[in-house]
């Protein structure tokens, strides 16, 4: 029931193929031997079918809507096309010459013309599968015999379009086996179908189909297309091979031109797929219309123009190619840099029309391996319409008429070209120099060429079939004697074999063969003629990645006769130190180059994202590299170092100076009623107090951050230490003045040596044992956002640190309170006032100095450290010592013991 099912199925479809070809203008005869197919045919114990696309076929334009479909007519002969249907019967003929490989047996072949179009293909496979003889159709009978003598192998063809119709029609069934119930059950079924075509009644239809030039990737589905083969290798790896030429020389705003069928349409969809995972874009996919008239171009050269692309491929096959090529040569549009499809890549009738020159020159595309077939251009030179068997092929007088330009007198008075000058037909092919005659790069040719001998191969493994080991159930062997196709194309897939050209030629699992292109550029001659000059090559078999895509740079000549590549880009190349910043609602291939933010770098051209610098390191100016960062610290070189260090000695310098004067005067009233011992330790004190921010300045280490603070903190309170027993000596003096008070006896000069000592003592344990709990130590400070590293001493323990200034506030304010209260006592040269006012200066200083040294950043919280030194320093010096200097110096009449005591009468102090 099943196989009865598919046969209903078969006449169902053979009859809508049947009514669509009438609809097309292809009449259907009822004597189907008078068919309007030419077919160039030979015997032999196995015929060998062929498809070959002769002639372009022409659409007549509809006279009106209501008139039926416009009829078609082949036009336009195809010298390249029929040099291809000649190396089949080169190969055949060679093949039965030599007789080493099919011994005692004889190929023949059966050759149609598919005129370039999927319904005319689909007639000559319905010819092709009725075998030799034919049955009608009215009241005539179908006997068993009539469906025997169908080719079981096609040749062809060579449009992707047309191989795609011919392939499903010859895939549609596995039937392994019809029985002659079925036989007659079928034929009557074509009987009432009314169909013109034979059922190969014994079995199925799946005839193999092994084309030269069909390379549409669709065609590798075997679900599909289960008995197609192919010797010319799949778009699948030409448009591969396609991006990464696009990848290699950098173009990212690609156009393409496609042809409007399935090679053209396929092939430009995995292109685009292709190049979208390299970073490329498609500008433009336009489509060239069949049979297309010049206001259908005109609008895709106009979209060229406006697309700012300067390289284009075009995908499709050259017919097409050659009205494209015509509008933009008729527009004047220059400049472009075609790439080429395999179809066209080395195509005669673009290559060899001069017109087409000044576009074409620079064009890079693919072709696959060509070579010189021996004694294959004496075979080509042979034809001759006066020849015996010139008669019997319908192929030649077009092809003479067309190389020589001339008519025939065979023919008809009527059926003679108008202005075309009559020939014999016994002119001489030598003397004539076009795309048949011309074998330099048998490329499509050499396709033909394998595709019958793979055939040959395969009919030989099948008739060495030894019985008994056979690849058929129960171990069978085919009927050498009655070649069955399903069974030949079993052997066809398992074909493996070296040919004289040292090419290995199989079939993977999808019927394709190893991809392999010659990658071709279009370069004008001296002499003004095209040449198709070698540049690289691609070999998928390669599986070094990178590998497999070779190419010779130095021997490419680009469009306009440059040796520059091309650029083609939507927006300009991001340099380095920049990055792509894509722009909204554009292709991903436009953007802006945007300058990469500071700490970051970009070291390649068009990068996307720019890279951030280790924490280190820092941009240079061009943000192309990363540099160390600048090392900031409170240097001795710099303006601030050297401002500070100069106060710093100026402090020291005039201690000094005072410590001299005081010196010089020492047995004078003034110096000795202020407790000179005192004095001098106060000194020594303060000038170790403008020493000490000399160690802040400088790049900090382990001993200069250690030594930096504890040296300060102590100096700082001895000489607080020396003010506070100052202080108290002034304040409990006046209170030993009065009757009977012995308190003077504890405040004599071992007392206030015990202060000053206690008191600094106190905080050198407090540095001590930091110093071993958590000493300070040289720190780096890298902000993210910042181009320096910032050298400081880290405190270490930060309790430590706020003991030892805590330390010192508690004695300065200790020492300005004492001081305040005596103020007013009247003593000589009382110091209380001069005392409390510079401990006033000295804790408005520090308590300003930690608000300010928190907020201040980096080498500045060293800054305000050391200011604070300074300035309370300069205000200890100043306000103490500087009154008395001046009497000293300037006012040497009041130093006397007269204006002491002439001080204390009248109260002045």
């Amino acid at each position: 029931m099943l196989r009865r099912a598919r046969l209903l199925f078969f006449g169902f479809f053979c009859s809508v193929v049947h009514n669509t070809l009438q609809g097309q203008g292809t009449q259907c005869q009822k004597n189907p031997s008078a068919t309007s197919l030419s077919v160039l045919q030979k015997r032999g114990d196995i015929i060998l079918g062929g498809l070959f696309s002769l002639h372009d076929m022409v659409v007549e334009p509809r006279l009106n809507f209501s008139s039926p479909s416009p009829p078609t007519k082949c036009t336009r002969f195809n010298f390249r096309t029929f040099r291809w249907m000649q190396t089949m019967i080169f190969a055949i003929e060679e093949i039965n010459r030599v007789g080493a490989l099919l011994p005692n047996f004889t190929l023949g072949y059966k050759i149609y013309d598919s005129c370039s179009t999927p319904h005319q293909a689909l007639r000559a496979a319905l010819e092709l599968m009725g075998g030799e003889s034919r049955s009608g159709l009215e009241g005539e009978t179908l006997s068993q015999d009539t469906c025997h003598g169908a080719v079981p192998v096609v040749i062809g063809d060579g449009g992707s379009t047309q191989s795609l119709v011919v392939a499903r029609f010859m895939g549609v069934f596995h039937v392994p086996q019809v029985n002659v119930s079925h036989h007659y059950a079928f034929c009557q079924l074509l009987k009432k179908f009314k169909l013109v075509i034979k059922y190969v009644c014994n079995e199925s239809l799946n005839v193999s189909q092994v084309s030269y030039f069909s390379s549409c990737a669709c065609l590798s589905n075997k679900k599909e297309f289960p008995s197609f083969l192919r010797t010319m290798p799949s778009d699948f790896f030409q448009v591969g091979a396609l991006a990464q030429l696009v990848k290699h020389f950098g173009w990212t705003w690609v156009g393409i031109v496609a042809g409007d069928d399935a090679y053209g349409r396929g092939g430009t969809k995995i292109f685009a797929d292709e190049i979208s995972k390299l970073g490329a874009c498609v500008a433009f996919n336009e489509i060239i219309p069949k049979n297309p008239s010049q206001s259908e171009i005109s609008p895709i050269v106009d979209s060229i123009r406006s697309s700012g692309v300067h390289v284009i491929l075009v995908f499709a096959v050259e017919q097409d190619v050659a009205a494209f090529f015509d509008e933009v040569v008729r527009s004047g549009l220059t400049g472009m840099q075609w790439l080429a499809s395999e179809a066209w890549s080395t195509a005669a009738i673009l290559s060899n029309p001069r017109k087409y020159h000044h576009i074409l020159q620079g064009t890079l595309g693919f072709a696959i391996r060509g070579v010189n077939i021996p004694g294959f251009r004496d075979f080509l030179l042979r034809l001759n319409p006066s020849s015996p068997n010139a008669s019997e092929d319908p192929f030649l007088i077009p092809f003479w008429e067309e190389v020589f330009q001339c008519s025939l007198d065979t023919q008809a008075d009527d059926q003679k070209a108008d202005g075309k000058p009559s020939c014999t037909g016994t002119e001489d092919l030598k003397n004539i120099q076009n795309t048949y005659t011309n074998v330099d790069q048998l490329r499509i040719s050499y396709n033909v060429y394998k595709a019958v001998y793979a055939v040959a191969y395969a009919l030989k493994a099948m008739r060495s079939c030894v019985r008994g080991e056979g690849p058929f159930p129960q171990m069978t062997c085919p009927d050498a004697d009655n070649v069955q196709p399903w069974q030949l194309l079993h052997f066809i897939k398992l074909v493996q074999f070296q040919n004289a050209f040292a090419d290995e030629v199989k079939f993977d699992e999808n019927g394709d063969v190893a991809a392999m292109y010659d990658l071709v550029n279009w370069q004008l001659k001296p002499n003004g003629e095209m040449d198709f000059v070698t540049v690289g090559k691609f070999d998928e078999a390669t599986h070094v990645s990178g590998k497999k895509l070779q190419i010779q740079e130095e021997d490419i000549l680009w469009n306009g006769n440059h040796t520059k590549v091309p650029l083609s880009v939507c927006s300009s190349i991001c340099p380095p130190g920049t990055r792509k910043a894509i722009r909204p609602n554009f292709p991903i291939c436009c953007h802006d180059c945007v300058a990469c933010t500071a700490g970051k770098i970009s070291n390649q051209t068009d990068t996307i994202e720019c890279v951030r610098c280790l924490s280190e390191f820092w941009s240079n100016a061009e943000r192309t590299a990363c540099v160390p960062k600048q090392v900031e610290f409170l240097s001795f070189s710099d303006t601030m170092g050297i401002t500070l260090m100069t106060i710093s000695l100026t402090g020291s310098l005039s201690t000094s100076v005072v410590v001299l004067v005081f010196f010089l005067n020492r047995n004078t009233p003034i110096v000795k009623a202020n407790n000179s011992h005192l004095s001098f330790l106060l000194l020594f004190s303060l000038t170790l107090c403008f020493l000490c921010p000399l160690t802040f300045i400088g790049q900090p280490s382990k001993w200069s951050c250690m030594l930096r603070h504890t040296a300060f903190g102590i100096s700082s309170v001895l000489c607080i230490s020396c003010i506070l027993g100052k202080t108290i000596v002034v304040l409990f003096a006046f209170k030993a003045t009065l009757p009977g008070s012995k308190i003077i006896k504890w405040f004599g000069t071992a007392q206030q040596k015990s202060i000053i000592t206690f008191s600094t003592l106190v905080q050198v344990i407090i540095c001590a044992v930091w110093l071993v709990v958590a000493p300070p130590r040289p720190h780096q400070m890298m902000p993210r956002e910042s181009a320096v590293v910032i050298l400081l001493c880290d405190e270490g323990s930060l309790v430590a640190f706020a003991c030892v200034l805590g330390y010192i506030g508690l004695l300065a304010c200790s020492c300005l309170l004492l001081a305040f209260l005596a103020r007013k006592l009247p003593d000589n040269f009382n110091e209380a006032k001069l005392i409390t006012f510079s401990m006033l200066i000295f804790c408005s200083v520090w308590l300003a100095f930690i608000p300010a040294y928190i907020s201040s950043p980096g080498k500045y919280a060293t800054v305000t450290e050391v200011f604070a030194i300074l300035a309370s320093s300069y205000g200890l010096l100043g306000c103490i010592f500087a009154p008395k200097c001046y009497i000293i110096l300037l006012r040497p009449g009041k130093n006397t013991r007269q204006q002491i005591m002439l001080r204390i009468l009248t109260g002045r102090h």
